[in-house]
C-alpha cells in the first residue's frame, strides 16, 4: 500500500475463555485466538497503525487544530449567515474563557490517551508473549511504541500540563502527575530510545517515529522547556536541532507550498514527520470549516463546505510586501464560478467582530475575512481530503536553531543566515528575503489591541515591545495554519498579555494550559482540576 497507515485496519485478537458445566474447550475455526497468532513484520505494523491513527484527529472537527488556532491571533471564527456560533464554543475559545466540558480540550486529551492506550496495550501482549514476535522485531518494535507514546505525552505536556502518566494497558485507576513530572518522562523516554530507532527517512519510515523525528520531538520540549518547568533548556534544544542538521538528511523543499500539497512527495526532505490522511479511511476534514458553502462553485468540488474560520486582520496586515506566504497562506480577493466567471464572493481582510451583531442587527456575511488556503483544495475525493499534514519541518528545525543561538547571545549572524535561508523561497527580491540580527531583536510587526466594528484599534492593552519580536514574527508567518500558534505566543510571552480582535488579555497565566476534562474528574477521584478552573 501507499503508506504506513493504511495497511491495515488494527489486527482483532480475541482470547476465548468458555467455562461451564461440562468444561469443554472451544476450537476456533473463523478466528484467530491470541495464542495461535505469530505475527509477521506486516502484522506487527498493522499493530502499530493502532498507535499513530488518532493523529489524524489533528485535522479534524474540533480537534488539535483547533485546541492550537482558535485561542492565538492568527484565526478567528466569526458567526456566518448559517451559523457557526455553535453556543459559544469558538468565541469562549477567541476569548480564552472555555469550559471543562468544552469540546477541543477533551477531544485533544481523549484522542492522546487513546494513542497512549493503544501503544501500552500492543506492548504488554509483546512483553508478556502473548504476541510471540521474533527477538529483533520485538526489540525495534517495543522501542517505536514508546517513542510514540513519548509523542502522546509531548502534547499533553504543552497542552494539559498535569496529567497522569500511564505505562501499562490494566484496570487501576491511574495517579496525577505533576507538569514537570511529565516533562522528565518524555524527555527520558524520547532520549533513551531516539539512538535505537532507525535512522531512515524513506517510505519504510514514512508516517512513522525514526530517529530524527524522536530528536526533533526533543529540540521541540527543550525549546519550551521555560514554560513547562520554568527553567530554559535553550542549549539542549539546540543540540538536538544541531543533530537533525549535521545528518544532511534534510533541506528545504524549493516551493513552500510543497509541504502541503495534495499529493504529497514522498522525497520531499523537509517533511521529517508526516500524518498521512485518505479520502477513503481517514481523511483530512479540517477544510470544511474554512470555506462557505457556496465554495464549491469556485472550486468545482462535488462536497459542500460549511466555513468558518477566518484570517484575523491584525496577522494578515502585519505579512511583510513581497511575502509569498501571503498569497500561498490565506484565499484572498474576488471569487469566481469556474465554468461561468461569474463573482461568487469576496475575501476581504475585514472580520467586524465575533457575532457580527451591530444595533440589533445581524450583519455577518461570507465575504467577512481571507480563508485559510495553505493546502491545496482537493477536488479529486466525494469528501474526505488526502493532504498529509506535516508535523515536524526541517524550516522548524532552522527555526528553533535560529531562536537558541539568540536566546543564548552565541552566533547571533548565523541565527539570521538561518531565518534568511528560509525566507529566501518566499522573496522574489533577494534583499528583502535577508534579514539581521537587529530584525530578529525588533519588536512585533503585529498591532496588538482589541479592535471596534471598523477594525481599529478599541483598547490598546499592553504595548510593552515583544522580546525577540522580528522571530515571533518569523514563526507566524512560516507555521500560520499548522496547529503551533498557541504554543509560540505562550513561549514570547503574547498569549496572556496582549489584546487582540475581540479577546481580551487574561494575565494570571491559567490559561497557559488547558482544564483536566470534566468527564476525567468524574470518572477518576484521584485527579484535581488544573488551576484557575
Amino acid at each position: 500500500m501507499k503508506r504506513f497507515y493504511k495497511w491495515a485496519i488494527c489486527l482483532l485478537i480475541p482470547g476465548l475463555t468458555l467455562t461451564g458445566c461440562f468444561d469443554l474447550e472451544e476450537e476456533a475455526f473463523s478466528e484467530v485466538v491470541e495464542k495461535d497468532f505469530v505475527p509477521l513484520e506486516q502484522d506487527v505494523n498493522s499493530l502499530l497503525f493502532s498507535t499513530y491513527t488518532p493523529l489524524t484527529y489533528i485535522m479534524n472537527w474540533q480537534g488539535y487544530f483547533d485546541l492550537q488556532e482558535e485561542p492565538g491571533d492568527c484565526i478567528i471564527t466569526p458567526t456566518r449567515p448559517n451559523g457557526w456560533d455553535d453556543a459559544g464554543t469558538y468565541r469562549r475559545m477567541h476569548q480564552h474563557g472555555w469550559t471543562t466540558d468544552q469540546w477541543q480540550p477533551q477531544n485533544t486529551y481523549e484522542q492522546c490517551y487513546t494513542g497512549i492506550n493503544n501503544a501500552n496495550r500492543v506492548m504488554d501482549q509483546i512483553k508478556e508473549d502473548r504476541l510471540p514476535v521474533d527477538e529483533d522485531l520485538k526489540e525495534s518494535t517495543l522501542t517505536e511504541l514508546r517513542a510514540i507514546r513519548a509523542l502522546w505525552y509531548s502534547i499533553l505536556l504543552d497542552t494539559h500540563g498535569n496529567v497522569p502518566i500511564v505505562t501499562a494497558y490494566n484496570d487501576e485507576i491511574p495517579t496525577q502527575s505533576t507538569r514537570q513530572q511529565l516533562y522528565d518522562f518524555v524527555v527520558s523516554e524520547l532520549t533513551e530510545v531516539a539512538p535505537m530507532l532507525s535512522e531512515k527517512a524513506d517510505m519504510s519510515t514514512y508516517g512513522r517515529m525514526n530517529r530524527w523525528t524522536a530528536y526533533m520531538a526533543l529540540a521541540r520540549v527543550y525549546l519550551n522547556a521555560g514554560v513547562y518547568t520554568g527553567t530554559p533548556q535553550w542549549a539542549k534544544a539546540l543540540e538536538y536541532a544541531n543533530k537533525i542538521i549535521d545528518s544532511g538528511i534534510y533541506e528545504l523543499s524549493p516551493d513552500y507550498s510543497d509541504n502541503f500539497a495534495m499529493a504529497v512527495d514522498h522525497t520531499n526532505k523537509e517533511i521529517i514527520f508526516a500524518v498521512p490522511y485518505d479520502r477513503v479511511y481517514s481523511g483530512f476534514g479540517q477544510f470544511a470549516k474554512w470555506y462557505p458553502p457556496i465554495s464549491r462553485l469556485v472550486f468545482g468540488s462535488s462536497y459542500q463546505c460549511w466555513g468558518g474560520s477566518g484570517a484575523n486582520p491584525q496577522f494578515i496586515n502585519s505579512y511583510q510586501e513581497g511575502d509569498k506566504r501571503l498569497e500561498k497562506t490565506w484565499l484572498m480577493g474576488p471569487q469566481y464560478n469556474i465554468s461561468t466567471g461569474e463573482l461568487v464572493w469576496t475575501c476581504e481582510n475585514y472580520i467586524p467582530s465575533l457575532t457580527c451583531y451591530k444595533d440589533g442587527v445581524n450583519k455577518t456575511s461570507i465575504n467577512y475575512g481571507y480563508r485559510v488556503w495553505k493546502y491545496e483544495f482537493n477536488v479529486e475525493t466525494s469528501w474526505n481530503w488526502e493532504n498529509d499534514f506535516a508535523y515536524f519541518r526541517y524550516a522548524e528545525t532552522l527555526m528553533i536553531k535560529a531562536e537558541c543561538l539568540m536566546r543564548l547571545g552565541q552566533n547571533e549572524s548565523e541565527a539570521a543566515s538561518l531565518v534568511s535561508q528560509i525566507r529566501a523561497r518566499v522573496f522574489d527580491d533577494a534583499s528583502k528575503a535577508t534579514v539581521t540580527a537587529a530584525d530578529l531583536k525588533a519588536d512585533t510587526k503585529i498591532k496588538y489591541g482589541t479592535l471596534d466594528w471598523d477594525n481599529n484599534i478599541d483598547v490598546p492593552g499592553d504595548q510593552t515591545p515583544v522580546v525577540l519580536g522580528g522571530l515571533y514574527d518569523e514563526y507566524g508567518w512560516e507555521f500560520a495554519c499548522e496547529a503551533q500558534r498557541r504554543t509560540h505566543m505562550i513561549r514570547f510571552g503574547t498569549y496572556d498579555t496582549k489584546n487582540w480582535f475581540n479577546h481580551t488579555a487574561i494575565k494570571d497565566g491559567h490559561t497557559r494550559i488547558f482544564p483536566i476534562p470534566l468527564d476525567e474528574l468524574t470518572a477518576n477521584t484521584n485527579l484535581k482540576q488544573n488551576p484557575g478552573y
